[in-house]
This record gives structure tokens, C-alpha cells and sequence, in this order.
């Protein structure tokens, strides 16, 4: 691998959505699926789950589902990808080598609250890891309800060894920590976001075949974010981000692989 660099793919037609994530082994980590309604969205629709990395911004979940960038086309300019909506204008600059480093400026009215996400969908096999600090707590959301605990315990389950599908679909929650890795067999692929001035945390989508509930499907995401909850209009007064009176939030999230 010396000398390898990461390559990414992005459709800026479509939300400015990853559409590939290779590593420098030349692995393909994004777990993509054939979703031709993804092609067709509108702002407001509900989300179509192509795979990939989407941009999530001001929410996951909740409305506008999945939030209000990956549904709009996104311009380019001088090397930046923007995508303006009502209330934000969202840009971005990714450049490639050992590792991917993408730079976002956040533009919007002082007082602004929002969540965003790196919303990755990765293609992992039984058996792989998701390697986060043991004993951090942390909040496990399971349809109607949502617990607190320790990474990585919950009930008699380890949640850092990805098993069999076995029904389950929950989003993990892991405040104030920036950084995830996530081991399958010999390659590791690292994702990590650096703000200043905003809470930030790590979101694991670890959906074993329990997700949608009409036919459920396998796929994994990891996610860092500015902000810790996933639904904007239940988070708590520091568990959002909040634009300062300059108008502008800037961070950087970084992939290794």
C-alpha cells in the first residue's frame, strides 16, 4: 500500500452524496443498495436509502427526514460544493490522498440550531468491529424507547462485535467523543470530526436486518456529527449545535482507511 492513496466518488446531482469510499488497499467500504426512487426526491420527501455517505443537516430524524441537504442538488465552485436550502447554506471541499479530509462551512442565521451528520452507510462483514472508548456512556435507541449505558454493553449484548442478523435495528448514541474504527478482518477504515465551540459525538445505525419493518434489510452506519441527537426537536440545550453571532460554523471530518 505505500503510495496508495483513498479515492471518493460523489454525485452532486444527488445531495452531494458519497457514492464510493475506497481505501488504500483499493476495499470499497460504502454498502450501497438499488434505490431508483433516490434519483426522483424533492425537498421534504421521505428518505430513500441508497447507501453511500449522505449529507444530514439540521436532523436525521425526525422532519425533514433525514434533514434537508441530501434531497437538493448541490453546485460547484473553485474546487467547494454548496447546497442552499430556506434556512442554511452548506459548503463543502474534500480533497484525497492517504486519507480523506472534507472541510464544511455552515452558513446561517445567528441563534440557528442544527444537527449534521457524515451519515455512512459501510458494507462490514459478521464478525467486524466498531471500536469505540469501553465504558463511555451512552444512549442505545430501540424502536419506542431509548436507554442509557456503557459502550459496549446492552442487556446480555456486546455492541461492538456485529453478528448475524438477528431483527434488531438500533441507533447508538455516544456523546463527546470524536472518533470511530471500524475493523473487518485486515483493513480498518477510521472516521473523525473536529469542531470547536459545539458539541460533537459519534451515532452507530446498527441495523441487523430489523430495518424497514416491511422488508428489512442489513447495513451499518457510522456516523460522526456537530451535535449528539439525532432528532432536532428533542435535543436537549447542549446536545445541538447553535450557529455563533458570525454567522459561520466550520469543521472538519476526516476519513482514514
Amino acid at each position: 500500500m505505500d503510495g496508495a492513496e483513498m479515492t471518493v466518488e460523489i454525485e452532486p446531482a444527488l445531495g452531494g452524496r458519497w457514492r464510493s469510499l475506497r481505501g488504500r488497499s483499493g476495499r470499497e467500504w460504502l454498502w450501497r443498495r438499488d434505490a431508483p426512487g433516490r434519483a426522483d426526491v424533492r425537498p421534504g420527501d421521505a428518505f430513500v436509502d441508497a447507501g453511500g455517505l449522505e449529507e444530514c443537516l439540521p436532523t436525521i430524524a425526525g422532519l425533514p427526514d433525514h434533514g434537508d441537504a441530501w434531497s437538493r442538488p448541490w453546485s460547484e465552485s473553485d474546487g467547494w460544493m454548496s447546497v442552499e436550502a430556506e434556512e442554511f447554506r452548506l459548503s463543502r471541499r474534500i480533497t484525497t490522498g492517504r486519507q480523506v479530509t472534507g472541510e464544511y462551512r455552515l452558513e446561517a442565521e445567528p441563534g440557528w440550531r442544527f444537527i449534521w451528520a457524515g451519515h455512512a452507510l459501510v458494507d462490514l462483514a459478521e464478525g467486524a468491529v466498531v471500536d469505540l472508548p469501553r465504558g463511555n456512556h451512552i444512549w442505545v435507541n430501540a424502536p419506542g424507547t431509548s436507554t442509557p449505558t456503557v459502550w459496549p454493553d446492552y442487556h446480555d449484548s456486546d455492541l461492538s462485535v456485529l453478528g448475524p442478523d438477528d431483527g434488531s435495528a438500533l441507533m447508538i448514541i455516544v456523546p463527546w467523543v470524536d472518533s470511530v474504527t471500524v475493523r473487518d478482518g485486515a483493513d480498518a477504515l477510521t472516521m473523525s470530526v473536529a469542531v470547536e465551540g459545539q458539541p460533537y459525538g459519534i451515532s452507530v445505525w446498527r441495523n441487523l436486518g430489523g430495518f424497514p419493518e416491511q422488508a428489512p434489510y442489513r447495513n451499518i452506519g457510522i456516523e460522526p456529527m456537530v451535535g449528539y441527537c439525532p432528532t432536532l426537536a428533542l435535543a436537549g440545550p447542549e446536545e445541538a449545535a447553535v450557529v455563533p453571532p458570525s454567522g459561520v460554523v466550520e469543521w472538519t471530518l476526516t476519513v482514514e482507511g
